[in-house]
């Protein structure tokens, strides 16, 4: 994964109402720590930042005042309604460090022919990879497969370097027979008894 490039600045206002103006200016208030070192306030740009973390457990080289910060986001807090980035907490991390990360699961491929369904029982697994090559997603197949069958995390294909710290029994997938409820019959039987009450 590549890294990606912000640039920051220190942030030397605090409470509500620094962040506020903070934000009303495009900056997003932000804390960077890890490491035992001291906590960093930062402002980090607002819409290049927001368009950073839409990657999933992007890389962050983020310059404040001329000193480089590699930097995972581990919590981002949003407006409830106007969904922009209120706050965003950074965890320092070095190169080929191993961290832990959630990496979300993505599905492809067709059923069997038949009347079968797929329930995601797991949409993300936790996994320990180099803070450098984090997988974006984890991808697992479920061409051809029929009522019955399970796709558990031991069955994942994880990349090379990613160790999974789930449960390997923990279901990820199960298939099984589609139930399709026909509500019609009783619709039908409900109306003439409300006829005859008329």
């Amino acid at each position: 994964m590549s890294e990606q490039k912000l640039a920051a600045t220190t942030r030397t206002d605090f409470g509500k109402g620094a962040a506020r103006k903070a934000r009303a200016a495009g900056k997003i208030p932000a804390v960077i720590y890890g490491h035992g070192a001291d906590v960093l306030h930062i402002l980090l740009p607002a819409r290049e930042t927001t368009l950073a973390v839409r990657t999933p457990n992007a890389l962050l080289d983020i310059d404040v005042d001329g000193e480089g910060h590699l930097a995972l986001a581990k919590d981002i807090q949003r407006d409830p309604i106007k969904q922009i980035i209120e706050h965003i907490d950074l965890l320092t991390v070095r190169k080929g460090e191993k961290v832990e990360v959630e990496v979300n699961v993505h599905v492809e491929g067709e059923l069997a022919p038949g009347s079968f369904v797929f329930n995601q029982e797991a949409n993300t697994v936790l996994v320990s990879a180099d803070a450098t090559n984090l997988p974006e997603t984890i991808t697992v197949s479920i061409e051809g497969r029929t009522a019955g069958e399970h796709i558990f995390a031991k069955d994942l294909g994880l990349p090379a370097g990613v160790e999974l710290l789930l449960d390997p029994e923990t279901m990820v997938i199960n298939i099984s027979e589609s139930t399709v409820q026909d509500l019609g019959a009783g619709e039908e039987e409900a109306a003439p008894a409300a006829s005859e009450e008329a």
